[in-house]
């Protein structure tokens, strides 16, 4: 395996005590303009001043090749994302930066991200927004700016600190959300994008949503004021547009609205259950203006448990007579902390309350808990379980009608029912394969049988997407060897395997076994990638 990477002792510094030169990562998004000219400028530059630098451009793919680029952002000094509005909407840049962000909160801060726009002064879609929006970033605008982008970088990457030991963790009251290290650099307040991107959540406003009946049950539980509404569904099925629209609905109801996003807690948040309760409560504190602070009122002679719930009871329900409605999103993100258990045991203790007492303040509160991964593979204790009770909305893949519904939405690129039927067998009901194929065939005037030939490639339209899925794959050999096995026809061999794989979205089927690929284009493309050719 060939890479870009290269490291020189000619440009260590002259402490007593040399120190590797620094090793940076450049982010990229292939065949666009202008960013491949900028990043071999930053390549060229940097390796004249002896920086290890490495470019994902020469690899083969492969799970190797996904072992090495995740290896490369964990162990860089910095991870520099040169941001387009090509490369803002790449599902596998935004995967990169989550390592990387992900790494840093547990190495001292190291890679340090920083963000280049390349002429993209524009908001960024999800979930880019949330790790990089509170990063200045240097706004490059054409190749005058070559220069001041590369001292600005230099400046940052110089300045690095050597790791230091362990600080000391918040105290009691303390904000536990995470601080942005500014670069220094100019940058332009963001303008509104005209162009709707594809990715993320589907804006509130969007023309290209399709309703599904899980959007109606939604909020018929919400008119009812219901306890507990779980919305469940494999990766990149709609569950956050599905959770948005039924917190607008709430609000239009007059109810009181929070939303909480998992996916945006760093480690800190995430350490302890302690920790969590304070960084849930106080963003409820402050989506929902409440005079009085979680600081105001935990007590460490108290439970972690007991702090939060009076907080919840006394200060967020124990105001007024609206409603709240609390969102959560990501919930899987917490399955894997040991006290997983203890803190959707307390969610479960609310809804107990409320059935033991009508009139009281639990009544008030509905929550909207959305999730991917099978709760009962980490919650065994059926009384522990938020997840069997309530209002239960499973949503899946698009039906051939509503992706006729959204073809016609598009300009109908798909020209009759035999173009609609091969398209359907390419990604079946995927709604981001599907939603992503008809912007590009309506854009791009692409016919079917172009992007029957393309979309399996790595320089396709689902490339990233597909790339990212190798990626995910790299990180557990035990679950590559069962896709090698399902590929060539063979069942799940545990129903642990086989959920774990239908939540991330990869596979399809009733149980383990009659597992198969969601869709042909998933089949053919991890064929190439894990079988054997011979």
């Amino acid at each position: 395996m060939s890479t870009d990477s290269h490291s020189n002792s000619a440009g260590r510094s002259a402490d007593p005590v040399s120190r590797p030169a620094p090793r940076v990562v450049l982010l990229y998004k292939r065949q666009a303009q202008p960013d491949e000219t900028l990043l071999q400028f930053l390549e060229d530059q940097l390796k004249q001043r002896q920086f290890s630098v490495f470019i994902d451009r020469h690899l083969t793919l492969g799970v190797e090749w996904a072992k090495e680029i995740e290896r490369q952002i964990r162990t860089a000094d910095a991870v520099v994302p040169l941001l387009s509005a090509t490369s803002a909407s790449s599902e596998m840049m935004g995967f990169e930066i989550e390592i990387a962000h992900e790494t840093a909160q547990t190495q001292q801060g190291r890679p340090r991200l920083l963000p280049v726009r390349v002429a993209y002064p524009d908001p960024l879609p999800e979930p880019l927004a949330s790790v990089l929006d509170p990063i200045q970033y240097f706004l490059w605008q054409s190749p005058l700016d070559n220069e001041q982008l590369l001292q600005h970088l230099l400046d940052a990457i110089q300045r690095l600190p050597r790791p230091e030991p362990e600080t000391e963790k918040p105290t009691k009251g303390a904000r536990l959300m995470a601080k942005a290290v500014p670069l220094p650099a100019h940058t332009v307040p963001p303008a509104a994008s005209a162009i709707e991107p594809i990715g993320g959540a589907v804006p509130l406003d969007s023309a290209f949503y399709i309703v599904r009946p899980a959007d109606v049950e939604f909020r018929t539980a919400l008119s009812r004021h219901d306890s507990v509404i779980l919305i469940k569904g494999a990766r990149q099925i709609g569950k956050t547009s599905l959770l948005a629209r039924g917190l607008k609905f709430a609000r239009e109801h007059k109810a009181h609205v929070a939303r909480t996003d998992f996916q945006k807690f760093n480690a800190i948040n995430l350490e302890s259950v302690a920790n969590l309760h304070l960084s849930l409560a106080e963003s409820l504190a402050d989506q929902l203006d409440l005079r009085t602070l979680p600081s105001d009122t935990w007590d460490d002679r108290r439970s972690p448990n007991v702090n939060f719930e009076r907080y919840i009871r006394r200060e967020v329900l124990g105001h007024g007579d609206g409603h709240l409605v609390w969102g959560l999103d990501e919930v899987d993100r917490l399955f894997a902390y040991p006290y997983a258990s203890e803190v959707f045991g307390l969610f479960r203790s609310w809804h107990n309350e409320r059935a033991l007492d009508p009139t009281g303040p639990w009544a008030r509160l509905t929550l909207a808990i959305a999730y991917a991964t099978e709760a009962h593979l980490f919650i065994t204790d059926v009384n522990q379980s938020p997840f069997n009770i309530g209002t239960r909305l499973v949503l899946e893949d698009f039906w051939p009608d509503q992706v006729a519904e959204l073809n016609e939405r598009y300009g109908k690129p798909l020209k009759d029912k035999t173009e609609l039927d091969r398209f359907i067998r390419l990604v079946g009901g995927h709604p981001y394969l599907v939603r992503r194929g008809l912007h590009e065939m309506a854009k791009r005037k692409i016919t079917i049988t172009a992007l029957e030939e393309k979309a399996p490639r790595d320089d396709g339209i689902y490339g990233d997407h597909l790339r990212r899925i190798l990626l995910l794959l790299a990180r557990d050999q035990g679950l590559t060897e069962i896709v090698r096995g399902i590929l060539r026809g063979q069942p799940c061999p545990t129903a642990d395997s086989f959920y774990r794989l239908r939540s991330a979205g990869l596979i399809k089927g009733s149980s383990a076994v009659d597992a198969h690929p969601r869709c042909q284009l998933y089949g053919t493309y991890l064929s190439v990638h894990l079988l054997d050719p011979s």
